[in-house]
């Protein structure tokens, strides 16, 4: 299904974003300039990429596939060969522009499927493709029915517009292409679908298992250490569970209208939203037992964790700390460190929505709109002690000599749930008590000029 303006305001305007009350304007409307911080393609390749079980292939040329592939570490437990470490790439050139990219396609199709044997094939179309009008449609239903796998075509041309939106578009795909395309040989009571969990450094892995103690069944993920045969049964479950990212809330929505399937949002950043996660996924289901099984497990789990943090809790005792990582990141790390006894002085509201925001003022009392310019500032003003960002605000936290915590994408341990604030609060220990970065500032011993 070819995307088109009709599709695209559909998906700017959705009638389940929280802006809708507020403005009557779209939350994502393109404008020039609007790709600089991540275009639509690179949107859905983030959203669709941890199915290591499918391959993905774009379809544009090699400069699109160089500044895209394995953008995040997402780990997997796929025993099979992880394709999401692995680029393919048509490598569209001149002569396909001017003759057409069809046959290049298929034949990179036929290469997939003949030599890594995937379960799936995701094909992307790009900005490239998308103007020289290739029926890659056409091509994937044809392979379709050669090699007897899905061959889904992901619509997202990066001139659409931004990120956000073609990981919406990445779930419009999925929607349409895969899910409800198989049955399940039984029906799970409490099963659930965890959508928008990509399991960055294996945040997923953190707090499935206290889920599967209680008693509720993970039917699919989209898409952290996903599996295209459980997506296509995600139509079965009982409850969606957005997992922070908000920008797949047109999927869960349709899957509500469609399949009658209900969703609710939660964070499983710190102790406190851990537990409400658990809590609220519980209470959708509305069974005592459950809720009795949920109680008992949460009580073990809070109170051996809090025993682990307790040498943690007397070092960063009355540290401040500032938050410059943006979206919902902007609140739920906030909110992790203050489980570990930190004051959050100030976080980035950049890349957050509406909704976001408001939940960002329940946790923070200073909201950064430009963080580049005020982060500097208010760490003198309040005698901030760490810097929690991305790595580009580390040259900043080495200027103002506070320490630093690489909390963004980047990051190679999870933070998420009970057993990652325990990581969080190792790596901001380690960092409040490193020497660098109190020394690195300083002159060097030859300098003359001391």
């Amino acid at each position: 299904m070819m995307v088109n303006k009709k599709q695209i305001r559909e998906l700017l305007n959705e009638s389940a974003c929280s802006h809708n009350d507020k403005k009557k304007s779209s939350c994502d409307k393109p404008k020039p300039g609007a790709t600089s911080g991540g275009c639509a393609f690179e949107g859905a390749q983030i959203a669709l990429f941890p199915y290591a079980d499918a391959a993905h292939l774009v379809h544009a040329p090699a400069t699109c596939q160089g500044a895209s592939w394995e953008t995040r570490a997402t780990p997997t437990s796929w025993e099979g060969e992880n394709n999401v470490p692995l680029g393919y790439c048509t490598d569209v050139t001149t002569n396909d522009v001017i003759f057409g990219g069809d046959q290049k396609l298929e034949d990179s199709i036929s290469y997939i499927c003949e030599e890594k044997k995937p379960t799936a094939v995701f094909v992307y179309e790009t900005c490239v493709t998308a103007m020289i009008g290739d029926d890659m449609d056409n091509v994937a239903k044809r392979m379709e029915e050669k090699y007897k796998i899905p061959i889904v075509v992901v619509h997202a041309p990066g001139f659409v517009g931004s990120k956000n939106l073609g990981s919406r578009l990445g779930g419009e795909a999925v929607l349409h292409q895969l899910i409800g395309t198989r049955e399940p040989q039984q029906i799970h009571p409490f099963g659930i679908n965890l959508i928008g969990e990509y399991n960055v450094t294996g945040d997923m892995w953190q707090y499935t298992p206290i889920l599967e103690k209680i008693g509720i069944k993970v039917v699919s993920t989209l898409a952290g250490d996903g599996r295209i045969e459980n997506i296509q049964m995600a139509h079965r479950a009982k409850l969606n569970v957005i997992v922070c990212a908000k920008s797949l809330i047109t999927l869960v929505r349709k899957m509500e209208e469609q399949y009658e399937i209900p969703h609710i949002s939660v964070s499983f950043y710190g102790k406190r939203d851990t537990t409400n996660a658990i809590m609220s996924i519980v209470n959708a289901f509305g069974d005592k037992t459950l809720t009795k099984k949920a109680l008992e497990v949460i009580k073990k789990e809070e109170e051996a964790l809090e025993q682990r943090l307790l040498p943690y809790r007397k070092i960063l005792e009355n540290k401040k700390a500032i938050l410059n990582t943006g979206g919902n990141k902007a609140w739920s790390i906030a909110s992790a460190l203050q489980d570990i006894g930190i004051e959050v002085v100030a976080t980035s509201i950049r890349k957050c929505t509406l909704e976001d925001i408001e939940i960002a003022k329940k946790y923070v009392p200073i909201l950064m709109k430009v963080p580049a310019n005020e982060q500097a500032k208010l760490i003198d003003e309040h005698g901030v002690d760490i810097l929690l960002a991305g790595g580009r605000s580390l040259y900043t936290a080495i200027k103002k000599k506070v320490a630093f915590v690489d909390v963004n994408q980047e990051k190679k341990i999870s933070y998420g749930a009970y057993g990652g604030l325990e990581n969080l609060a190792i790596d901001v220990c380690a960092a409040v008590l490193n020497p660098v970065f109190k020394t690195v500032g300083e002159p060097a011993p030859w300098d003359e000029n001391r």
